[in-house]
């Protein structure tokens, strides 16, 4: 296991931090996802400053909670994680996903703690009412499949099969198969399926982010579905982009950049164009410390 595991109360978890130097930069994967969706571009960020990717409870190497998968928790976690890993405030945030939503929540309860985020083809807190219903029917389908995904990791069959070894962001090795092939991180990750709704509610109400340093990376929109119907996929499409460039003006300083030949998992596909996006509002953030108002 990289990282530690850092005792939050009556359970740990788990956190991976390399390079130096402030702000620290702290990445927040997708829905159910564990920290080793950031291992293509967390090395490359630790070149210009400190990097945290984390295993929210439950999942991978982290001790369940007891506590709800809302982001307002998940906020609520990840603050107490950094407290207790010493790491200094205020840090940017990177969401990817779901995560945008827990990032976006963060900043809504510790303001004086975040002084930049990236969100990374980040979810919308409206996506449920606005996609196409037949999206919907085939998430619904999808959880089904993980449901019975965890009934049938109490026996072992996924490691056995190396069905864990579809995972995006696996290469494979020990290290990501005893951190996602479990039965604790599909349960947890269900529970962060099913909490969805209220995460995107709390993510809706969490307000502005004023002038923030903002980038919003999307995947690119040529890019289609082949398991949608094309009419679906083109109505899909669109409704993407609206929410996208609804959340680049989260920020008056909000910047909207699109990963060319890129899909969902843009810090897998292009890792460069995450890198950069994060340099970038890291820079900001530094020389917005170091500007002195005029007298």
């Amino acid at each position: 296991m990289p990282g530690q595991l850092v005792d939050v109360g009556n359970y740990k978890m788990h956190i991976y931090c390399a390079g130096q130097g402030t702000p620290a930069v702290i990445l927040d994967s997708g829905l159910g996802d564990i920290f080793a969706s950031w291992r293509e571009v967390q090395p490359k960020i630790a070149k210009f400053t400190r990097v945290c990717s984390y295993d929210r409870a439950g999942l991978g190497y982290s001790d369940p909670s007891g506590r709800s998968r809302t982001s307002k928790d998940i906020a609520e976690e990840l603050h107490m994680l950094l407290h207790k890993a010493s790491i200094p405030t205020p840090i940017v945030l990177v969401g990817h996903s779901a995560g945008g939503h827990n990032v976006r929540v963060y900043a809504s309860l510790y303001p004086d703690e975040v002084a930049g985020m990236v969100l990374v083809d980040s979810s919308h807190p409206d996506q449920d009412r606005l996609l196409p219903a037949a999206l919907k029917t085939r998430d619904a389908r999808m959880l089904r499949e993980v449901e019975l995904e965890e009934i049938s990791m109490r026996f072992g069959i996924p490691r056995l099969c190396r069905f864990c070894d579809r995972f995006d962001y696996c290469h494979n090795d020990g290290v990501d198969r005893a951190a996602e092939c479990n039965v604790h991180t599909v349960h947890e990750g269900i529970a962060e399926w099913e909490a969805f709704p209220e995460s995107a509610a709390q993510a809706a109400a969490s307000g502005s982010l004023r002038d923030m340093p903002l980038i919003v990376l999307s995947h690119d929109p040529e890019k289609t579905d082949p398991d949608l119907p094309p009419d679906v996929d083109k109505l899909l499409r669109g409704a993407f982009e609206n929410m996208q460039q609804e959340l680049a003006q989260l920020s008056s300083k909000g910047v909207r950049i699109i990963a060319k030949d890129s899909g969902h998992y843009i810090q897998l596909e292009r890792p460069e164009v995450v890198v950069e996006a994060v340099g970038s509002v890291v820079a900001q953030v530094r020389q917005r410390s170091t500007t002195v108002p005029s007298r």
